[in-house]
């Protein structure tokens, strides 16, 4: 019997020392972030022979494909464009929901288990909850970098795939925010925009002071540059079922963050929830919705001014932005369920909803992540900007395609008058042909870091930026940078010096798609 126990407990210890984090610190690809696009390099270059391993800040994997956005964005792009191991993930999608084919709409949790199948498949190792303190260099070489949580992990080839680009800023790569002047890459779409129509409803308290949130127009001049960002919001999962949680109220709650709420309904007691927030129900269950923050509304999920300084800040300093979203969220879906300054209509409306039981169900029903459209972007060896998307779409490096429409969020409310205010920031720009994305794009510049690849926070203009921005297109990207980081390591190459050709007939092999003729694209599947 002691024999018996003492094998058990050795083959505890050997399990427990297998997937022990602590156990194997050198992996030949270390991928940085869990985001979708993070998932799919892990499992790329591990499906190419690599160790690799993926760290994740948080305890999920999947970015906000697992935290509330269900859906490939095919409605805005062409989904045909949409190949190689992305392709196999959504088709997987498909065959849980039992479709013959791919399914582009899908449940967050249903997204989670089917990552975690793929990683699990590729024998991908996944450390949670830590972000990276520092990074070690030698020349413009990565050695190794070292988390929060003291652990240290050495590898051939790093990939940035977070959606804040922490490791690519602490490798010394060059890196920016915000918005270019039109002037500065000749895009007619860059900088402060004001294109939208005032909103009737004044951006000031009952003592005259500005609104938080509200910058004055006299600061601003169209076309020119900002370091600000897209709003951010979260993307909460709702239900009209029996076992819907209802809205809890936040320990923070202030009624008086949603005074230009409470001076619309008392204009408009006819309002709807559908007028403040954006419901979607895509293929979900019947009665189960997907929200957003609603572009027109005078005042929706987006916490405009919360993030000023979001791209550049600490740990800790988005901890506390995090949860000032978090409260705002709590409180705005508190209130209007119920304030009693809610018209009856509306707060029953809005209690008939709560948050959707089978989702996030280790967060009290909450999405696990904020929704960061948009923070740092690389300066690296080429620079993806609006006539790259509209007029030169082909590139001798491509390694994927992009089709989303060029679709940039507000950036901020600006005051125009004592009694209107004015969204400012929005770019909803059509596509109707596919363009090539260039390799060079996710590469630094080889005097900068030599194993590195950044396939989210790609080197693009803000504009340039706005089409790429969206999880089936950053799949793809770090479908590609996983395959080019296997390639790198097996080589011993710094990955600007992989040969394009060789890299694109692999590419091609793996079913991805990367380039289009335009001569005879009729926005089906004419591609190759």
């Amino acid at each position: 019997m002691k024999s018996i126990l003492s094998l058990c407990l050795m083959l505890l210890c050997w399990t427990f020392q297998s997937f022990s984090p602590h156990q194997a610190t050198t992996y030949d690809i270390v991928v940085y972030g869990g985001t979708p696009s993070g998932v799919i390099a892990a499992v790329a270059a591990a499906r190419e022979g690599a160790r690799v391993i993926l760290l994740e800040q948080t305890r999920h994997v999947g970015g906000l494909n697992t935290s509330g956005i269900g859906t490939a964005e095919s409605e805005h792009m062409i989904e045909e464009t949409i190949s190689g191991l992305p392709l196999e993930f959504y088709q997987r999608l498909g065959k849980f929901y039992g479709i013959n084919g791919p399914t582009f709409y899908f449940e967050s949790h249903v997204a989670e288990k089917t990552f975690l199948d793929l990683l699990k498949e590729a024998n991908v190792t996944v450390v949670y909850d830590a972000f990276v303190q520092s990074a070690t260099k030698r020349g413009t070489t990565i050695q190794s970098i070292t988390l929060t949580n003291g652990n240290r992990y050495t590898g051939s080839v790093f990939i940035d795939a977070t959606y804040e680009g922490d490791l690519m800023a602490k490798a010394g790569v060059s890196h920016t925010h915000g918005r270019e002047n039109r002037e500065q890459y000749g895009e007619s779409l860059a900088g402060v925009r004001f294109i939208d129509t005032p909103i009737d409803a004044s951006p000031y308290d009952d003592k005259g002071k500005l609104l938080p949130g509200f910058v004055e127009r006299s600061t601003l001049t169209e076309g020119q540059a900002s370091d600000r960002v897209m709003n951010y919001n979260f993307r909460l999962m709702m239900s009209t079922h029996t076992d819907r949680r209802p809205f809890p109220k936040p320990a923070a709650y202030n009624p008086k963050r949603y005074l230009l709420l409470t001076r619309l309904l008392k204009n408009h007691p006819e309002t709807k929830l559908r007028d403040i927030i954006d419901l979607y129900a895509w293929n979900y269950p019947k009665g189960k919705f997907e929200t957003n923050n609603k572009q027109k509304a005078v005042i929706s999920l987006g916490h405009f001014g919360g993030i000023v300084d979001y791209p550049e800040a600490s740990y800790s300093r988005r901890k506390a932005i995090y949860d000032d979203h978090k409260a705002w969220t709590l409180g705005l879906m508190y209130y209007l369920a119920n304030d009693p300054s809610v018209p009856d209509a509306l707060r029953q409306e809005t209690a008939s909803y709560g948050f959707s039981a089978d989702e996030f169900t280790d967060n009290e029903n909450f999405p696990y992540y904020l929704y960061v459209r948009e923070a740092r972007r690389m300066i690296g060896a080429y620079i993806q900007t609006q006539k790259d998307i509209l007029d030169e779409r082909t590139k001798p490096d491509a390694i994927c395609l992009g089709s989303h429409w060029i679709d940039s969020h507000h950036v901020q409310r600006v005051a125009v008058s004592k009694t209107q205010f004015v969204n400012e920031g929005r770019i909803w720009e059509s596509i109707t042909q596919p363009y090539e994305v260039s390799y060079r794009a996710i590469t630094p510049k080889p005097n900068e870091c030599t194993n590195l690849l950044v396939p989210v926070c790609v080197s693009a203009s803000h504009v340039g930026f706005c089409s790429l921005r969206v999880e089936s297109t950053w799949m793809q990207l770090g479908n590609s940078a996983g395959i080019a980081a296997a390639m790198a390591f097996r080589q011993k190459k710094a990955v600007q010096q992989l040969a394009t050709s060789e890299l694109q007939t692999n590419l091609r092999q793996k079913g991805v798609i990367i380039s289009v003729n335009h001569q005879t694209w009729n926005g089906t599947k004419d591609i190759k």
